[in-house]
């Protein structure tokens, strides 16, 4: 095998960069749904607070795969290579998996919250 460490990073990266884009679009696609009934009545507020979030979701994640990166494969085998990348792979998607649900909690926390101020809002009027 030429280079181990190389070819590593080049199947890794594309593919913890796809996942952390595929688990983004399906939550901040679904998610603005909680975005609209927090903010109700304000939907711009709902887009952008959806957007900014969508933009942490990304810097957090990719920045750890970065941040995870670093791999010694100087006299892999093939299968050491498959394996190290399995580690990583697994990992980090336990990790995006993780982070997925503490924003799921995020959304769905505002959403209660929201719900509690509009229970309590009509009595004090």
């Amino acid at each position: 095998m030429e280079n181990p460490t190389v070819i590593a990073y080049v199947i890794y990266l594309p593919i913890a960069i796809s996942l952390t884009y595929y688990v983004a679009y399906v939550l901040f696609k679904n998610s603005i749904v909680y975005m609209n009934d927090i903010f109700e009545g304000r939907p711009d507020v709902a887009k952008a607070t959806n957007n900014l979030f969508r933009i942490g979701f990304y810097l957090l994640n990719v920045g750890f795969a970065l941040y995870i990166l670093k791999m010694y494969l100087r006299y892999a085998t093939v299968q050491e290579l498959i394996e190290k990348l399995s580690y990583k792979i697994g990992g980090f998607s336990i990790y995006l998996g993780i982070i997925l649900f503490l924003y799921m909690f995020l959304f769905f926390r505002g959403k209660r919250i929201a719900k509690q101020r509009r229970t309590i809002s009509p009595s004090i009027t």
